[in-house]
């Protein structure tokens, strides 16, 4: 039976491999060009599987696939040091049945990203560098404490506001940037019980604690993006008006590398600013612009729509020509992709934006 083993050789065959990635388990599935394995649990770990393969199918040539999600990009990269050449799918990119949907179950799933990976079916991701995967997550943590943030300042609000106190028209403003003046002014609110000034003194001493959080959190953001591995592009993104630093440094750590897509319209499909549609014979109709986006750049690319709207000469004299006949939020989805094809351009020709060249 021994000698039967070592005589074992599987190269030139493909063996293609479909994991259904959870935190205490993988549930796999090996199938061959003509043949299904077999579908099991193992530990959650890529050496397992590698050893298994290999002793399995060995000097085969082993491609994996899994869905994108809790554990980032770590799998892919332990995948690919077992020498199994690894694609990270968008979930929303696997052929689906509504039999699939509806009798949802983890076999189903590693059975079916086997079958669409064998059929060469499955597109990958993007997969950044450890680097970028940092920045990013250092960008979206700031992300969530602005929203954090948002909810306590909501929150000493709806407190006032329940307690029928009514903010200062000299703190209207305060109240949405909290000025050291707006802060006095909550110190020196009383209410009746001692429970009542409890509330509203966690409610400040939090806000104030995150506000401080955040404010050495844009310290270190403004040094990475001034910092010689960034500067250089940073300044090209930078010289479009409309785009800062942040917005810049956000853009290079979420796209990295511009040269991926090879046209604008992939650009803005990735970003979100496509019009979802509904086409059927000779009827095509476009709808609202896609709900599938990268939402962290989408409402950056729009917000900075509206103040490079403003700035620029170009794209007002657009701006200005398409509320005629659209309504301005749509307008406004037009001058962000235009921002984003100029963001493109000076990416991929290493030159400054030269202000107001109608686009």
């Amino acid at each position: 039976m021994q000698e039967q083993i070592n005589k074992l050789d599987f190269r030139g065959k493909n063996i293609y491999v479909g994991i259904d990635v959870h935190k205490l388990s993988w549930v796999v599935t090996i199938v061959l060009d003509h043949i299904t394995h077999k579908t099991f649990s193992q530990e959650p770990c890529a050496k397992t599987l590698g050893d298994y393969l290999r002793r399995n199918f060995p000097r085969g040539n082993y491609y994996s696939a899994y869905e994108a999600g809790f554990t980032g990009f770590s799998t892919h990269r332990q995948l690919e040091k077992e020498g199994i050449v690894n694609i990270v799918v968008n979930p929303s990119d696997i052929p689906t049945t509504d039999k699939d949907k509806r009798q949802k179950e983890d076999k189903r799933d590693s059975r079916k990203i086997a079958y669409s990976l064998k059929q060469d079916l499955l597109t990958g991701i993007h997969v950044p560098s450890k680097e970028i995967e940092e920045l990013r997550s250092l960008l979206k943590c700031r992300t969530t404490l602005v929203k954090e943030i948002t909810r306590y300042k909501n929150r000493i609000k709806s407190l006032l506001f329940q307690y029928g106190l009514t903010i200062p028209s000299n703190y209207s403003t305060g109240s949405k940037h909290f000025s050291k003046a707006y802060i006095n002014w909550l110190e020196g609110i009383k209410f009746d019980t001692a429970t009542g000034n409890l509330t509203l003194e966690n409610h400040l001493t939090t806000t104030t604690t995150l506000r401080r959080q955040l404010l050495k959190m844009n310290r270190e953001i403004r040094k990475i993006y001034r910092s010689p591995a960034y500067q250089e592009l940073v300044n090209l993104l930078t010289s479009i008006p409309g785009i800062g630093g942040y917005t810049a440094i956000v853009f290079i750590a979420f796209i990295e590398d511009m040269g991926r897509f090879s046209s604008l319209d992939e650009l803005c499909s990735y970003v979100g600013l496509i019009p979802s549609t509904n086409s059927s014979g000779e009827n095509e109709k476009a709808g609202k612009i896609t709900m599938r986006s990268n939402k962290v750049l989408r409402g950056l690319i729009i917000e900075s729509a509206w103040v490079a709207a403003r700035r620029d000469s170009a794209l007002t004299m657009s701006y200005q020509t398409l509320c005629e006949r659209m309504k301005p939020s749509k307008a406004i989805i037009r001058i962000a992709k235009k921002l984003l094809s100029r963001m493109r351009y000076v990416w991929n020709k290493n030159e400054k934006y030269e202000y107001a060249i109608v686009a």
